[in-house]
């Protein structure tokens, strides 16, 4: 195949989008409709000892209330699969958990009908709010060993070590968490903005006892995930068990401050580091221990260790991790789960040593090139990061950087610091199934795993299509997120684009053959559709499955049962990471010391840029991200009584446009042909990796003041 860049094409659903057309899961009006609404329990830990609906159901319009008893024991664990979340229960293991469901012929009848109930509990005075609580329990888990870092670390003749401290911080996607359930002819279809659709189908199966062919799940399109809806979420099940109990479609649209107190979010994370260098002020030994906010059953991995091995070259690392368990609801996976604080503390220990070395930063991390995993011992398919950090300094203009942190004043007594920043994620594939159908009536359908979730996958599928085939494009269907059309796999872990576009690639080839064995040396003029329509033949359909490198009918039937079967980054032959590398500007006012960013570059090694229109969109949004990561956001907790208490837009402080200055962004565009025969890796998660570090490395080249906990606060350089 050509190894042509990819045209900047305008994304295949903006006009739509732009017009207010695109409809998203709760924007489906059902007929006979009914509106439902959550209770959540008012302590932090416990059980209901009573529960009265008499009220509720007194409230005009409030149809029923579902309570605990209208719901199936728990289902038996199964081995190797998370348990489904639970639905409504007796026991409260955190502040906000829903102790009722409420369904109504109008929202305002069912939002009233939940405030009526109060229930009784039994509350469990010792419960563990905060991570120093002393209830907390440690829980560590496998080490991550490369080399001898205890060794190593004895001979550094410099060394830096010191703590980062990362804080909760709550999705707060657009688009609401929402389900619209509906029972018609045994069959429950489920219309619900998710990552996952087959990971809600099979939490359905296993929650209401029903089987493959009962249930269909269908996510059109969904306004923002980021790992808040990657999986199956608890209010599902309550929604349709309500529609199979009426009889009646049931709508739920959860509100925001719902959201907070039971969907995931990223957990607290605090990370030790000490990094040692020898003679000639190179880093040889790496020693890094990290732990994380977990609720009491929660399952998300600390893998903090997933990408700081990765990035220079460093032989020899040692880290250890551990789980946090309090009472509180499970931490999940938000837009780079790990890597996000991993790197903020990552590189800024590295920029810190190069500090205290006398080196200039970007000139010190060019010091150390990565061309093995340290840890397994495999070669990497490739690895820009060098390339990043040269293509970005030469854009930003790094030559003319003072060594010295405070040298640079504005005349008004603003500081300017200049910092850099990387990140690495890992490049992740799973298992596709696609199927391809051009029409003689000008219609092409193309149908396999996958969800659109803002980041454009519709637009990189259509890339290779209209490439490849000659079609019409303006009457191209995409049919992904529905468990009606194929197996779907979780869209998470930027392995959407790897997945999918070899898989489109594979049926536009195979299509294409079918149909030269159609025409048999006839050569009929026109694009597909009218050489179709010359030989009498409505259309031409072809199937195919695709496996990343290592994979095979294993995995193919772990899809096709609605398990996942993703892998990576470790392959049998080889390791497999995106890079980047961000350039910041940063201004501290004098008298405020209000932290601005008027400008970035960031240079992303990604392997093959499919779409570069939703490619720079994808790293412009990382950058937005990190920024208010560091400079706005996080979630506090009441250690009195449980529960989020900035639990709204209003007091959860996230960047705005104000605090946005110019995005310039690059791609070095090589493919990387070992991981799939397009060359491309994933994106979207690596662009917020390392943004955070390179804006701490500014600040203190601003100031000379160190920080090492986001958010950054306006106190911390008073």
């Amino acid at each position: 195949m050509t190894s042509a860049p990819f045209p900047n094409r305008p994304r295949v659903d903006a006009l739509d989008k732009v017009l207010g057309a695109t409809k998203y899961a709760a924007d489906y009006a059902l007929p006979n409709l009914l509106y439902a609404m959550q209770v959540p329990a008012t302590i932090a830990k416990g059980r209901v000892t009573a529960l009265s609906i008499d009220a509720a159901m007194r409230v005009a319009g409030v149809v029923k209330v579902l309570t605990a008893g209208d719901f199936p024991p728990p289902p038996a664990a199964q081995q190797g699969a998370p348990p489904p979340p639970a639905t409504i229960t007796r026991d409260i293991a955190y502040r906000g958990q829903p102790v009722a469901l409420v369904v109504a012929e109008t929202l305002e009848a069912a939002i009233q009908g939940a405030e009526a109930i109060r229930p009784t509990y039994a509350a469990d005075a010792t419960f563990t709010a905060t991570i120093d609580g002393k209830g907390a329990v440690r829980q560590p888990v496998q080490p991550t060993v490369g080399g001898n870092a205890t060794t190593a670390m004895v001979q550094a003749v410099t060394r830096h070590s010191a703590e980062y401290v990362s804080p909760a911080q709550h999705h707060n996607p657009m688009e609401m968490l929402s389900t619209t359930a509906v029972w018609e002819g045994g069959v429950l279809t489920v219309y619900e903005g998710t990552q996952g659709s087959n990971a809600v189908k099979g939490a359905l199966m296993r929650n209401l006892r029903l089987t493959s062919e009962q249930v269909v799940v269908k996510s059109p399109q969904v306004g923002g995930g980021f790992g808040q809806k990657g999986g199956a979420q608890r209010h599902t099940a309550l929604v349709a068990r309500a529609a199979m109990l009426l009889g009646r479609p049931v709508k739920l649209v959860v509100p925001r401050g719902q959201i907070f107190h039971n969907a995931s979010f990223r957990p607290k994370n605090r990370h030790r580091i000490e990094i040692g260098a020898d003679a000639a002020g190179k880093m040889i030994a790496v020693r890094y221990d990290a732990d994380q906010q977990q609720s009491r059953e929660g399952q998300f991995p600390p893998n903090y260790h997933e990408t700081p091995p990765m990035m220079y070259g460093i032989p020899d690392y040692h880290g250890t991790a551990a789980n946090i368990r309090i009472d509180t609801q499970a931490p999940g996976y938000m837009r780079a789960p790990t890597p996000h604080p991993s790197s903020f503390a990552f590189d800024s220990a590295v920029d810190e040593l190069a500090v205290k070395l006398g080196v200039d930063p970007v000139a010190f991390r060019l010091r150390h090139r990565a061309t093995r995993d340290p840890i397994d011992d495999k070669p990497f398919s490739s690895c820009f990061l060098h390339e990043c950090l040269s293509e970005g300094a030469r854009r930003f203009g790094w030559k003319g950087r003072p060594l010295a942190p405070g040298a640079m004043v504005r005349p008004d007594g603003t500081q300017v610091g200049w910092g850099v920043g990387c990140g690495a994620y890992p490049a992740n594939v799973h298992p596709n199934i696609a199927t391809l159908r051009v029409g003689a009536d000008g219609t092409t359908r193309f149908a396999a795993a996958g969800h659109e979730m803002g980041q454009g996958i519709r637009s990189t599928i259509e890339q290779i299509l209209v490439r490849d085939l000659a079609i019409d494009p303006a009457r191209l269907e995409i049919a992904i997120g529905d468990t009606s059309v194929a197996p779907q796999h979780v869209t998470a872990g930027s392995w959407g684009t790897a997945s999918v576009v070899p898989a489109a690639e594979q049926a536009a080839a195979k299509l294409k053959a079918a149909i030269a064995e159609l025409l048999a040396g006839r050569s009929p003029g026109g694009n597909l559709h009218r050489q179709l329509a010359a030989v009498r033949r409505p259309f031409v359909q072809v199937e195919v499955t695709t496996v990343g490198p290592g994979q095979g009918d294993k995995d193919v039937a772990r899809l096709r049962q609605g398990g996942m079967a993703v892998s990576g980054p470790e392959y049998p032959a080889f390791t497999s990471f995106s890079y980047i590398a961000h350039f910041v500007e940063v201004h501290v006012e004098p008298h405020t010391r209000r932290i601005r960013v008027p400008r970035v570059v960031s240079i992303a090694d990604c392997g093959r840029v499919v779409s570069p229109r939703t490619a720079e969109s994808q790293v412009r949004g990382g950058v937005v991200w990190g920024i208010s990561a560091c400079l706005r956001e996080a979630t506090e907790v009441d250690p009195r009584f449980g529960g989020w208490l900035n639990n709204d837009l209003a007091d959860y402080v996230v960047a705005v446009n104000a605090d946005i200055g110019e995005i310039d962004v690059g791609f070095i565009d090589r493919p990387d042909m070992q991981f799939n025969s397009l060359g491309a890796k994933g994106l979207g998660e690596v662009a917020m990796t390392g943004c955070a570090a390179a804006i701490a490395n500014a600040v203190f080249h601003a100031t000379g003041t160190r920080l090492r906990e986001m958010p950054f606060r306006i106190e911390d350089l008073l």
